[in-house]
């Protein structure tokens, strides 16, 4: 039970995390999406869209924030 219990917390830490960026992403200087290394191609009838520099970015965190758990697990 006292595994669960942690489990729960981390996933509610992560959540408010998730929820305050959320809350706050049009306040902030960058869009996720809309980054500078994003590419983005517009024809006469089709438009393109390659998140470069967002996939990029959410990799770096989601690797970072993995990196982080497994530490505490130890």
């Amino acid at each position: 039970m006292r595994d669960l219990g942690r489990m729960l917390l981390a996933l509610a830490v992560v959540l408010a995390a998730v929820g305050a960026f959320l809350y706050f992403s049009p306040r902030l200087p960058f869009r996720l999406g809309r980054l500078p290394g994003d590419i983005v191609r517009r024809g006469e009838h089709t438009t393109f869209y390659f998140p470069l520099a967002t996939s990029l970015l959410v990799s770096l965190a989601l690797s970072l924030l993995l990196w982080l758990i497994s530490q505490f697990r130890r």
